[in-house]
């Protein structure tokens, strides 16, 4: 079974953050995606902070076993239309990247391993499979 991360689930791996252990189980025991998308996310995040060369993240991907997903036009669709129906300030903060991420899980048929509870709410909404992961106490 192929499994879709999102940005957080690689960006908490690469941290060692609370989910780094499920994110690595992950790793071990399925084939692992991220989209462009999320991976332009995980260079933004981890270079604006420090952690990481951005020109590193492809390599680090490459050792984790990790395949880029292209966003093709299905997936990028989609993923405005669950934007502009989902997406509201207060109860459901999803941004484009995480919608990105939702629209390729739905479409592939793959669970998408996040700690975002309003993205995996959207998800299951839309009656998709998501792997909870803890969340950061960053």
């Amino acid at each position: 079974m192929t499994v879709l991360l999102d940005a957080f689930a690689v960006i908490a791996y690469l941290r060692d953050e609370p989910a780094a252990s499920e994110v690595e189980a992950l790793l071990r025991t399925h084939d692992v995606e991220l989209t462009a998308v999320n991976a332009a996310e995980v260079v933004d995040r981890l270079a604006c902070h420090g952690d990481l060369d951005p020109m590193d993240l492809v390599g680090e991907l490459a050792v984790l076993g990790v395949t880029v997903r292209p966003v093709d036009e299905s997936v990028g669709l989609l993923a405005g239309r669950l934007r502009a129906w989902h997406y509201h300030r207060e109860e459901r903060p999803v941004s484009l990247a995480d919608c990105c991420a939702a629209a390729a899980a739905l479409v592939g048929q793959m669970p998408l391993a996040t700690a975002d509870g309003p993205l995996a709410r959207l998800v299951e909404v839309e009656r998709g499979e998501v792997i909870r992961l803890r969340e950061s106490d960053r």
